[in-house]
């Protein structure tokens, strides 16, 4: 673009004389969305129906509703958001409303597994069937405990028991008195101590002593040695016989009691069998247990199964707990669930999510058993769904993993984790049981997108992504859902009602929150604090509605109970130990403004910028940049300059320049690229020697071309450096430069309105570095001729000339040095 030198001065005073200051300012309509209590239909919010669903999430809750609907593989779902803008509560609504009218799934339970304990054995059954299940062993167990010993005590058992043990004596006393008459021919007889059956030879009716069996001659002795092999051999024979007598008298008592058993165990196990005959599971456990109670019977009667020769009679024992294998463990009952599960698990830890099997220290030895397998969360939603924040399943891994592994198995197993981890081996190992669930992850983007392009996994199992948005559009429609929700959160949590003044005083807020004058925030937690604050007050002063008074008190209320630092600052630059000034005019310093956010809170404070420039070649060198004190961001910003400057006076030259820029008395670090436009300006001032108003704050960002950018913070930087120019007295000619595409987000607090409103303060808003350094100075900026070159007497015309000075020095430097 190129214009006439003189017609450029002669149009910049044209200009000046209309005010082109006034062209740029805002107006105070501009400054804030006001929403008008009186465009509501209502006087309060007890005149309005509850809301129904969620507010301004309709990207969100369609996702969220298809991946519901989807039962394949891989298709669960993670809720992306930012905290607070209702992402759990409308999962934990929309699941529980879905759930309800689905099938309920089946109880689980585990059982004693009698071929290899080590393997307990998984038994579903169809809801509230484990529970009776469960109470039929129990009441089996408590009947065969009577019937048992009862059927074995009767007359008819004890008679052929008794039939048994006298044939049994009987044949054992025949033996014997068969091998005591042997014995007695070959001239010994038989004496019962305490290591078992002794031969002792006699003769006559006198029993030979060791020392009168060697007075005998040789031919006796020898005689007498012969028999007692012969004796030895017949006993041994005899006792043989009665081993295997007492064995005979054992299988057949074995026998007797299995039939007793029989008889006794099977008609209350028929009776189940006709109960549970459509579970095959159970029919296989029922006969099972059956077998094992005939083969065990003596665990009912306390008896250990050893003949005592003497008496005849089995010795007792104890083993209290031996019926406990015959219980059933239920690990998930659903008798109560109505539809399907909804479990939200809020500490995901290992055992937590996938069950754990506990043991006990008995004596030193570690043991256990199937009764101590306990389910997990992710049991209990087996059929239904289970919803888990990501934030608390990261800090867990194995729990990650192990979420994994159970989707893409389709099963759950339970398991030490120290057995996974390979820290110690062997132990037991429940049967896997099969799974069904449908998996909600709560999280924010970043942990999705992290997820999504570094674990190969997630991508597979997790194809649903509901995207919950910070705001939405403030037109009518959502603007009434808004006052139905705060009417639907006064009676859940029996607040008082709001006023129509009150809600509309909670829109604005809204809008501020969103910083937007044209959309609503979705932050509800923030939202509903202040509800809920509101609510307060306006109980303190005896009020029976909310209205627009309190929720201001109980805004400001919130922001005061955070805002020390912003004092202590604002103290600071009060009494001059932060050097900010708004009075004066001066060469290469202009007042920039950042935002200091400190997460509940975040506000605005100007900043001090300076700029020095002379002759070299070192180019623009940022302070904070080099001892590494400011972000990749704000370095692009300060690299942008270069770029701006090269275009607009190094065509025709090269740029021999230094220059070096501050934040004066920063002592953290600075991002963001919202000062670059600040820099420029300074710049600009110090190669051009005017000086720059320094009653007129500066943001916003550039590019290349010398356009202005919008930045964020907005209202904060406008309301810090008000608040700075407040305390030291408004003189009517303080104001904020900010860009142009800024002010939409405008939604500034009554005090700043009311300023402008009266003409103490002032807000421009322009769109390239020519009104921005016009409006600082009340110089014409200037543009180039059809000969590259700025009329005299605006900004670039002196940025000019001076850059062709140091690139005149430089250019004798080198020859000096040639």
């Amino acid at each position: 673009m190129f214009c006439n030198k003189s017609e450029c001065v002669k149009h910049f005073s044209y200009i000046a004389l209309k005010g082109v200051q006034k062209d740029m300012e805002l107006e105070v309509r501009d400054l804030r969305n006001v929403c008008d209590p009186a465009s509501f239909a209502f006087e309060t919010t007890k005149e309005l129906e509850s809301l129904d669903g969620i507010i301004g999430q309709g990207r969100a809750a369609a996702a969220m509703e298809f991946g519901l609907s989807i039962k394949r593989s891989g298709y669960n779902i993670f809720v992306s958001g930012t905290t607070g803008t209702g992402r759990s509560s409308y999962t934990k609504s929309i699941v529980n409303k879905i759930a309800q009218n689905e099938k309920t799934p089946g109880d689980c339970c585990y059982v004693y597994n009698f071929k290899t304990p080590d393997n307990p054995i998984a038994i579903n059954l169809p809801a509230g069937m484990g529970n009776k299940l469960e109470k039929d062993m129990r009441r089996l167990i408590k009947r065969l405990k009577i019937e048992i010993p009862k059927a074995f005590g009767g007359e008819e058992y004890q008679n052929q028991k008794n039939d048994i043990i006298q044939f049994y004596k009987g044949k054992s006393t025949e033996l014997m008195e068969h091998f005591s008459l042997f014995a007695k021919e070959k001239g010994f007889i038989i004496k019962k101590s305490e290591k078992g059956i002794m031969t002792i030879p006699v003769m006559g009716d006198k029993v030979i002593e060791d020392e009168d069996f060697f007075k005998l001659d040789n031919e006796q002795r020898r005689t007498i040695e012969e028999n007692s092999i012969i004796i030895q051999s017949k006993l041994l024979d005899t006792m043989k016989q009665v081993k295997e007598l007492e064995k005979s008298a054992l299988e057949k008592l074995e026998q007797l009691e299995a039939k007793i058993a029989l008889v006794t165990v099977e008609q209350p196990i028929t009776d189940l069998k006709d109960k549970y005959s459509i579970h095959n599971s159970v029919l296989e456990y029922l006969h099972s247990v059956q077998k094992d109670i005939i083969h065990n019977i003596d665990e009912f009667l306390g008896l250990n199964k050893t003949v005592d020769e003497d008496n005849m009679m089995p010795e007792r024992i104890n083993n209290k707990d031996y019926t406990n294998r015959y219980q059933v463990n239920l690990i998930v009952d659903h008798r109560d669930t109505v539809g399907a599960p909804v479990i939200f698990e809020s500490n995901p830890k290992y055992h937590n999510l996938f069950g754990n099997i506990e043991y006990e220290s008995s004596l030193g030895v570690i043991k256990t058993d199937f009764s101590r397998i306990k389910a997990g969360s992710i049991h209990r939603a087996n059929g239904g769904y289970i919803i888990i924040n990501m934030a608390d399943l990261i800090h867990n891994p194995e729990s990650w993993e192990g979420l994994k592994r159970a989707i893409k198995t389709n099963s759950i197993t339970i398991e030490n984790i120290y057995s996974i981890a390979g820290i110690v081996s062997g132990g037991m190992k429940p049967q896997p049981i099969s799974l069904n669930v449908k998996i909600i992850l709560i999280g924010n983007g970043q942990l999705y997108h992290i997820l999504y392009n570094y674990d190969e996994d997630f991508r597979k199992l997790f194809k649903i992504k509901a995207d919950f948005d910070i705001d939405m559009s403030a037109v009518d429609e959502n603007i009434m859902k808004y006052a139905k929700f705060i009417s639907s959160h006064c009676e859940k949590k029996d607040l008082l009602h709001f006023d129509n003044t009150g809600v509309a005083s909670v829109v604005e807020y809204s809008r501020r929150l969103a910083e937007h004058k044209n959309k609503l925030s979705t932050r509800f937690n923030d939202i509903v604090e202040i509800l809920i604050e509101a609510d307060a007050w306006a109980r303190i002063d005896g009020e029976e509605l909310v209205s627009s008074y309190y929720v201001k008190k109980a805004i400001n209320q919130k922001y005061y109970r955070s805002n020390r630092i912003d004092e202590k600052l604002q103290e600071l630059i009060d009494t001059g130990v932060i050097l900010i000034s708004i009075e004066d005019k001066v060469v290469g310093q202009v007042n920039g403004l950042s935002v200091m956010d400190f997460g509940d809170i975040s506000f605005g404070k100007p900043s001090r910028i300076t700029a020095v420039t002379y002759a070299g070649e070192k180019g623009i060198i940022n302070i904070e940049r080099e001892i590494e004190m400011s972000g990749s961001i704000h370095d692009k910003g300060v690299l942008i300059l270069s770029g701006y400057l090269g275009e607009k006076f190094a065509q025709e030259f090269p740029m021999s320049l230094s220059a070096s820029i501050c934040f004066e008395q920063l002592y953290d670090g600075v991002e963001g690229d919202s000062a670059s436009s600040t820099e420029l300006y300074s710049l600009l001032s110090s190669l051009a020697e005017v000086p720059v108003k320094q009653n007129i704050a500066v943001t916003g960002s550039i590019n290349q071309k010398g356009e202005i950018q919008p930045i964020g913070g907005v209202n904060e930087k406008i309301e810090g450096f008000f608040q700075t120019c407040k305390a030291r007295g408004l003189k009517g000619n303080e104001g904020v430069m900010i860009p142009h595409q800024n002010v939409i987000n405008l939604m500034l607090n009554d005090e700043v309105v009311e300023a402008v409103m009266q003409g103490n303060f002032h807000i421009y808003a322009i769109k390239n570095v020519e009104e921005g350094i016009e409006l600082l100075t009340d110089m014409p900026a200037g543009c180039r001729d059809e000969n590259g070159e700025y009329a005299e007497g605006t900004i670039f015309y002196k940025v000019q000339k001076k850059l062709e000075k140091y690139a005149r020095i430089m250019e004798e430097i080198e020859i000096q040095e040639e």
